[in-house]
């Protein structure tokens, strides 16, 4: 936006947005108010809005939009009309009523709690809008709202404070968290029993715990704490109030778990809180299931902050008096809401990962009780309804629910024994008058854990599998279903039982043929019985030529055939060269005939159909996949012949689908496998596919084209005959690829292509280094990684840090002569812009787990010439602006020479990446 609109022109923009029926109208609308937003002329225009509060709409935009420009713009206003702005926001806030739109008053307090973090010149803010507001009714809403946001916003990471001003607030907050406690009482005595205010004050109250501003100590007795536990006791409270006051209670116990120095607190929070059983009994009784799931989770947050205590001083003694509270969480798991449950299985996930870490035996048996009574839960909450038909459709709730589950079972069963549990439920299944829900959870759980029981047990496993093999015609599916997915987690029992494996696969073939979805599950059996037994399996190859040959006479999804053709192929490979060659010949050419007709004829493919090429690719790919011979020296590859046939079929892919995305995808996809299933000796496919590649990348820029060129280059670069034609297929990448990253955010356009590029570079580097580097590509490639180095998207910039990662690695002394003198004339060259653009991404643009891969740049370059890394880094951050948006400092000197000491003392990538973290927050 060159210039500023007119307040007119706004207030059109604003009513088209909202009011237009036109939804091209209403899209041309929010694209310029969002470049109005962005633009300067935005604060001015806010104001006006602000000052003649025409209507709603235009009077939120302009609240909204200030809030955001403090919040993302704030470096745009000069120092000298920080207070301007101040002056105008407490303005707004003390023409509040009750009247003002909720909406409006979030934005405007937003904006407020902003700029008192933002502006450093602003001493003591809090104290100032307490002054001005506390007095007025109307404006104590506003005050208690802002008073909320100042500690939740202390922490935003589009503000960027710094940890030198955040820690300046931290100390102010605490030095006023006296007169806000004060104030806080104030506004209880006044209000009564007001609801709303009731609500805000322990929002705020819980506010300024969380960031410790309030501290433990100083919260014995506290009226507000009364209040909170007074409320959940109160079977009448409502809804919003109960929630509020139990995020305060799951505020202070998360404070609570950080402390160990108020153990007289300690314990009455806790008597406190076990003390609410009562309360959650009444709601579940009231069938309050909102306020049940609350207690639920203060239970919960309970036993998470108490565990280390309960683990640590239970190790040589009895238990912690505060494994009671397991109790009252298994209390809660045994609620007849599943989702009241599933809140608890955090803990659960936490508690088995510290007892296993722990791996004593005498700790383990205290919590025996509780994850059997927990297992126990899951079974019951696993049931399906009794009148329930057919099996659990996907994308169900309930299905969810359940892979939760099985998840969970996995990691606790440990604690009780999985033989044990297996048992269990077993025995369950012999009691008289089992229902087939019942039944049906039953071998569901016992399917989680069927992977560990040992294959030698000959007691239990042996009658359930025989069970399974003799079910009554009448079976309800879904017991049948989760019978056959069971004989598939006991593949490696039936693998060291092989009398048992013809029945198994008698049962399962005939479970193949069967309606209803029964056919998948017996796909994902047969699949893990062909993994585990491939030994055995290999005398029933003509069996499983038969079921390749059927594959579209099953009623199985085209992912479950892919499992199977796994399966097969496992079992193929077994197989002497010249029989798997013609078993594997037998089942592509199932996959490539009707290939080959859509090729011929001109349908229009449908996804997921057999008139989508996909449908047939994604099959051969498998085949080449899964299919890995022995192969012995100088021997033939038995899968060339396959591949030489196949070629021919996917170049006619290529160029009939060359504008189809999804299908060149696929296709590359099945090139890569064939690839590398055959390796070098694919070398006759290499040069038209090459060629083919080229052209179509340069009309298309499809980035699988850049993916698939590193898998080539990875087989062949080492052969000197390719290593040329290799480089060439680079330089005709190259032209498309810049052509597309240089127009204005081309990289965060086309992240994808930036990944599978520098991907492309790096094996390069890795396969034929030295070429590559005298290549005259090298300087474009290598300030094309440079501008790169900001792109926030995980997978590209993790591809470009590993090339710098690998081009700098080039130069270490264990490397060649030639490779280390051309590294050094890129160090001299280049080094001084990578070392700045890598601080400045980490400083400005990369998320924490991102500097990371930065830090792993760093130990290369310092390896490589430490003397120039140093003055590089120097350099870097003496470029940094010392202070904030804010005008707060940002970096001291002091500050400054201790991170650059720190970085460059540190010889592992794990304590770069550290130390450059802790450099970073000064910041952020």
């Amino acid at each position: 936006m060159n210039s500023a609109p007119s307040t007119e022109q706004v207030y059109q923009g604003v009513y088209a947005f909202y009011n237009n029926s036109n939804t091209v109208e209403q899209q041309k609308a929010s694209q310029w108010l969002c470049e109005l937003q962005k633009s300067v002329y935005s604060w001015q225009i806010a104001d006006e809005l602000l000052q003649e509060k025409r209507d709603f709409q235009s009077c939120y935009f302009a609240a909204q939009t200030i809030r955001s420009k403090i919040q993302n713009s704030f470096h745009e206003l000069p120092a000298s009309s920080h207070e301007s702005l101040r002056d105008s926001l407490m303005s707004y806030i003390s023409q509040i009523t009750l009247e003002t739109d909720g909406v409006i008053v979030t934005q405007l307090c937003l904006a407020v709690s902003d700029l008192c973090l933002l502006m450093s010149t602003w001493r003591r803010p809090v104290s100032t809008l307490m002054e001005r507001f506390s007095q007025s009714p109307d404006s104590v809403w506003p005050l208690l709202v802002i008073l909320t946001l100042i500690p939740e916003e202390i922490h935003s990471r589009y503000l960027r404070l710094g940890a030198n001003r955040r820690k300046e607030l931290h100390q102010e907050l605490k030095l006023e968290s006296s007169g806000v406690q004060e104030f806080l009482l104030v506004c209880l005595q006044t209000a009564g029993q007001d609801p709303a205010t009731q609500m805000r004050v322990i929002k705020c109250f819980t506010s300024w715990l969380n960031i410790h501003a309030i501290e433990l100590c100083d919260i014995k007795d506290n009226v507000i704490m009364g209040l909170a536990f007074g409320l959940l006791h109160n079977g009448d409270t409502c809804l919003q109030l109960h929630e509020v006051a139990s995020d305060f209670l799951c505020t202070l116990l998360q404070c609570l778990e950080g402390t160990t120095t108020v153990p007289t607190m300690e314990v009455q929070i806790f008597n406190s809180v076990m003390a609410l059983e009562d309360a959650y009994n009444m709601s579940v009784a009231q069938e309050a299931i909102d306020k049940t799931l609350n207690f639920c989770r203060i239970f919960t947050v309970l036993a998470e902050c108490f565990l280390t205590r309960m683990l640590e001083n239970s190790v040589y003694s009895g238990p912690h008096y505060s494994i009671k509270a397991l109790d009252l969480v298994l209390n809660c798991v045994g609620h007849y809401d599943y989702e009241v449950a599933e809140i608890t299985f955090n803990l659960w996930f936490r508690l088995s990962e510290d007892l296993y870490n722990l791996n004593n035996d005498h700790l383990t048996n205290h919590f025996k009780p509780h994850i059997e009574r927990l297992i126990g839960a899951l079974v019951r909450h696993s049931q399906m309804e009794p009148d329930h038909e057919g099996l659990i459709e996907e994308g169900d709730l309930f299905l969810d629910f359940r892979r939760k589950v099985s998840e969970l079972t996995k990691d606790t069963v440990f604690i009780v024994g999985s033989s044990n549990c297996f048992k269990q439920m077993f025995f369950s299944l012999q009691e008289g008058s089992v229902t087939w829900e019942s039944t049906e959870a039953a071998l569901f759980i016992m399917s989680t854990v069927a992977k560990n029981i040992l294959t030698d047990e000959n007691d239990v496993v042996p009658k359930v599998v025989e069970a399974i093999l003799n079910l009554p015609e009448n079976t309800h599916i879904a017991v049948r279903y989760t019978s056959v997915l069971l004989l598939g987690e006991l593949c490696e029992w039936i693998e060291k039982h092989p009398e048992s494996l013809q029945a198994v696969l008698n049962f399962l073939l005939y479970s193949l043929q069967q309606k209803s979805g029964l056919p998948s599950a017996a796909a994902t059996a047969l699949q893990s019985i062909c993994a585990a037994c491939r030994d055995h399996m290999t005398c029933h190859v003509s069996g499983l030529l038969q079921i390749a040959n059927s594959l579209d006479s099953f009623d199985i999804t085209n992912d479950s055939v892919i499992g199977l053709l796994k399966g097969i192929c496992i079992i193929l490979s077994r197989l002497p060269n010249e029989e798997m060659t013609k078993a594997v010949k037998e089942m592509c050419s199932y996959q490539l005939t009707p290939l080959c007709q859509l090729l011929e004829c001109d349908v229009k493919p449908e996804r997921g159909k057999r008139s989508d090429p996909v449908f047939w690719i994604d099959r051969l790919a498998a085949i080449l996949r899964h299919t890995n011979p022995a192969v012995r020296g100088n021997e033939v590859h038995p899968m060339l012949s396959i591949l030489e046939e196949i070629w021919p079929v996917m170049s006619s892919v290529f160029v009939k689908y060359q504008s189809d995305l999804r299908v060149m995808e696929r296709t590359c996809r099945f090139v890569r496998y064939a690839i590398r299933c055959v390796g070098k000796q694919a070398t006759p496919v290499l040069e038209p596919l090459v060629k083919q590649m080229v052209h179509l990348y340069a009309m298309y820029q499809h980035t699988c084209f850049l993916y698939l060129g590193s898998i080539l280059v990875d087989e062949f670069a080492k052969n000197s005959s390719c290593t040329k034609g290799l480089l060439d297929m680079l330089q005709a990448f190259i032209e498309p690829t810049f052509t597309m990253l240089q127009v204005e955010n081309g990289l965060r356009n086309h992240p994808d292509t930036v990944d599978d590029f520098f991907r492309l570079c790096s094996r390069y580097l890795q396969r034929s280094p030295v070429e590559f580097l005298q290549s005259p590509m090298i300087t474009s490639i290598i300030q094309c990684a440079l501008l790169a180095c900001s792109l926030d998207h995980h997978d590209a910039n993790i591809s470009v840090m590993k090339f710098f990662t690998n081009l700098l690695h080039c130069g270490r002394q264990e490397e060649s002569e030639v490779m280390r003198r051309l590294l050094q004339d890129i160090i001299a060259t280049h080094g001084e812009a990578l070392m700045m653009n890598l601080i400045n991404a980490s400083v400005f643009c990369l998320q924490s787990h991102q500097v990371t891969d930065v830090a792993d740049v760093m130990v290369e370059l310092k390896a490589v010439d430490e003397a120039k890394f140093s003055l590089f880094l120097q350099s870097a951050m003496n470029a940094l602006p010392n202070k904030n948006s804010g005008g707060c400092v940002a970096m001291t000197e002091a500050q400054l020479k201790d991170s650059h000491q720190l970085i460059t003392g540190s010889e592992t990538p794990k304590a770069v990446a550290h130390a450059l973290k802790d450099f970073v927050k000064l910041y952020r």
